[in-house]
């Protein structure tokens, strides 16, 4: 008993015994205002966060389902299937696209043209992709930046008001003082319980979308060298097959000997004769 005494004396117990909306209507009209727009902004930064934690979610999700497809039936079969859609089906429609218009050659000049213009398709569909990545981010950025801001304007208006509307009074007590003051803090406490969950929910989605940034980077970097070995192996699967030549089962050499009287004779031999018996010197600078 004597300690329940002690704990309202020390005025502990009438703060448990003020409520939230006991501040606000002692708030001046200002303050008022403040905490209703930071109840909005608070309701927006949670619908942010949901919807951007759903949205990397299921772009997971899609990223998945592509890379599976490409696995199983190439690239060209997997930028033909309609039902796949996410960064990674952008990137691989793009790049797809691109490599179609430059073709499959093997020549220098082909194939330089072609990564060319597939590493061009895949960087702008990257940028893109990455700012969907990171959409929403701004929104929530301010929110966390403006939300303190707001509630320091609500207390100090509040507490000038306090102040003011004091001063034409010849003697002033705490219990004039505490009501208007309560209430200017409130903004200050509207402000932070806005800005603090934000900022956790914002450093986990932004940690998240970067990751995946990294991914989706890997990603068009693969795109790019699975394109130019599959031209190649296209390449080389058309090529026509050339035949070995037939191995000659006799060589044949022609010598021209110079007879003593100047006319040509043409001598014809082999170089696998039939006997073993050697073969006479002949002498061919008569």
């Amino acid at each position: 008993m004597f300690f329940i005494e002690n704990f309202d004396l020390c005025g502990v117990g009438n703060i448990f015994a003020a409520s939230v909306t006991d501040y606000f209507f002692q708030s001046n009209v200002a303050g008022q205002a403040i905490v209703v727009i930071l109840l909005v902004m608070s309701v927006l930064a949670w619908a942010v966060m949901f919807c951007k934690y759903s949205d990397l979610t299921s772009m997971s999700s899609m990223n998945t389902e592509t890379s599976q497809k490409i696995s199983k039936s190439g690239l060209i079969d997997a930028a033909g299937t309609k039902t796949l859609k996410g960064p990674y089906a952008a990137l691989l429609r793009e790049s797809v696209n691109a490599w179609a218009r430059c073709g499959m050659g093997s020549d220098p000049t082909v194939r330089a043209a072609r990564a060319l213009f597939v590493e061009n398709a895949l960087q702008r569909t990257l940028a893109r992709q990455i700012a969907k990545y990171e959409s929403k981010m701004t929104l929530l950025g301010t929110i966390i930046s403006g939300a303190p801001f707001m509630g320091l304007l609500g207390t100090v208006w509040g507490v000038m008001d306090c102040f003011g509307s004091m001063s034409a009074q010849a003697s002033v007590t705490l219990q004039n003082l505490a009501p208007g003051v309560a209430g200017a803090l409130l903004t200050t406490v509207a402000g932070l319980l806005v800005a603090i969950p934000s900022l956790f929910g914002l450093n986990l989605l932004t940690t998240r979308a970067r990751d995946m940034i990294t991914d989706l980077e890997s990603f068009a970097s693969l795109l790019a060298d699975k394109i130019e070995i599959e031209s190649e192996s296209r390449a080389e699967a058309d090529r026509p097959a050339v035949k070995a030549p037939a191995p000659a089962s006799k060589l044949k050499e022609t010598v021209v000997e110079k007879t003593p009287a100047g006319s040509p004779k043409v001598i014809s031999f082999t170089l696998d004769d039939d006997d073993d018996s050697p073969t006479p010197p002949r002498n061919f600078d008569e």
